[in-house]
């Protein structure tokens, strides 16, 4: 494709804001339309961004030349508004979760793969140079066997209108997990409560099951004083933690374990030695990675390439996700995902499914 990339970004709430800017301050794109249902919003378009068209009829942005379309409006929307783009013939952008049901889901990519369009979702974190790095650290062995992985996203809010804090956050945590890891989980389980809207939940704990014994645990919430975005994942050899709040040192490694050394020749005849290293912290180049991510998108149209991100990946999530609801809502029951998911679809999975390093992002 040659020329400027055209686009048109749907929903100036939160999220769309932070889609325009990026949009409009990137080479090789224009941002010609954003399209709201607020008048209101839209006079704030029209005084920031003079030269870019606004209107409340996501047809009469369609029925333009527009390239693509960005949807970055309620989850409840993603379907339906995909669904509309893509048959106008548009490449489609769609912030997390893709939608909120695996059918609908599934039909998206039909209709992507059908067109030769391409589909993306924003899972954000996996174009953040902390978790790239931290997958870089995972599959060069230096942390040893992976025993277990602890996330913690919390804040004070913002309660959404349409879901619970699964639906909400948990994207995030799913897509970083099956990115660092390069595998897929076996089954979920998740327990929570609610706490300020009847039957909607507020605070959730989830538990993914891994291959190779790896366990993967999730704290999920909206009623946390302190906003945190914390991924600890502890080996045999090492353990790192990765903080996205920290505004530098955003990766910390940690030279420290528990050894087994054997006082005779009997298994049985051990005793546990406690090791307290060092802690490196290693750089790490900062790019925002909304940014990272809506460049990735006006490359893969541009190229004709597949997103790291795309459909097939957002579908991915989507079926973890209802699975892992259905555990909630049953209070905390087991459910398998083998079987429901597509392993050959993780980016850069070894021959056992592990992460390998020096694998493209593709961005």
């Amino acid at each position: 494709m040659e020329g400027d990339l055209k686009v048109g970004i749907v929903g100036f709430g939160y999220w769309g804001p932070k889609l325009v800017r990026n949009f409009s301050e990137m080479s090789g794109a224009i941002l010609e339309w954003v399209v709201d249902l607020n008048e209101a919003k839209l006079a704030k378009v029209r005084r920031d961004y003079p030269g870019v068209k606004v209107t409340t009829s996501v047809g009469e942005m369609l029925a333009s030349d527009v390239d693509a379309v960005v949807i970055a409006t309620p989850i409840r929307t993603h379907y339906k508004l995909a669904r509309q783009s893509l048959l106008a013939g548009k490449h489609v952008m769609v912030e997390k979760p893709l939608t909120d049901r695996s059918e609908h889901a599934e039909e998206l990519v039909s209709i992507a793969d059908r067109l030769g369009l391409v589909l993306m979702v924003g899972h954000t974190f996996v174009y953040n140079g902390a978790i790239q790095a931290l997958r870089e650290i995972i599959a060069s062995g230096e942390l040893g066997d992976i025993y277990y992985v602890d996330s913690a996203r919390l804040n004070l809010g913002l309660f959404q209108p349409d879901i619970n804090v699964l639906w909400d956050l948990a994207p995030h945590d799913v897509s970083i997990l099956r990115y660092i890891l390069g595998m897929e989980p076996l089954s979920v389980s998740a327990h929570g409560s609610a706490h300020v809207r009847p039957g909607v939940h507020d605070v959730v704990y989830a538990e993914f099951a891994f291959p190779h014994n790896i366990l993967a645990h999730v704290h999920l919430s909206w009623l946390d004083p302190c906003k945190v975005r914390r991924v600890t994942v502890v080996g045999s050899r090492k353990m790192v933690v990765c903080n996205d709040v920290a505004d530098v040192e955003k990766i910390r490694i940690y030279d420290k374990g528990v050894e087994r050394t054997y006082v005779t020749d009997k298994f049985s005849d051990f005793h546990l030695e406690y090791r307290y290293g060092g802690v490196h912290i290693p750089y790490v180049p900062f790019r925002e990675p909304l940014a990272v991510q809506c460049e990735h998108f006006v490359s893969s149209i541009r190229h004709g390439t597949t997103p790291t991100t795309d459909g097939r990946e957002g579908l991915q999530v989507v079926r973890i996700l209802e699975q892992a609801d259905r555990s909630l809502q049953e209070g905390g029951v087991r459910k398998p995902l083998m079987g429901l998911l597509d392993g050959s679809r993780l980016v850069g999975a070894g021959k056992d499914g592990m992460a390998v390093s020096g694998v493209a992002h593709g961005h």
